[in-house]
């Protein structure tokens, strides 16, 4: 079982940047196991895949819409992922949520994920 808390989410102005942390409390030999990945859901809408990482860290895949503006990482001596969000828009404003899963791969849909955290606010003002 893996259980995940997101954190470094809050209020800042447009063209400001974040750094959310994702927290796995699983046995750090299997972290590296795991492929993670951010997700958001703003009101109204559906969940969005943001970026994705694999078990090692070598491998990394964005959505368009945040391309060249963040970054993910993971430290898996810590069992913690990061996404360094920089040149924030006011489009970037939701409910950001990590997710990982066993797996070699770098799943980019929200279905593909097995274990979720609750997520945390992210809002850009204009």
């Amino acid at each position: 079982q893996v259980q995940l808390v997101e954190s470094g989410g809050g209020l800042v102005q447009a063209g400001g940047s974040l750094r959310l942390s994702c927290g796995a409390s699983v046995r750090t030999f299997t972290f590296s196991s795991y492929a993670m990945g951010w997700f958001r859901q703003a009101p109204g809408q559906e969940r969005d895949f943001v970026a994705a990482i694999s078990g090692s860290g070598r491998r990394t895949h964005y959505s368009d819409s945040v391309k060249g503006r963040f970054t993910i990482s993971r430290d898996n001596a810590e069992n913690t992922m990061y996404l360094q969000m920089n040149s924030l828009k006011s489009e970037d404003t939701a409910v950001y949520s990590c997710a990982a899963v066993r797996t070699f791969g770098v799943p980019g849909t929200d279905r593909e994920y097995d274990y979720w955290g609750q997520g945390t606010q992210v809002t850009v003002s204009s």
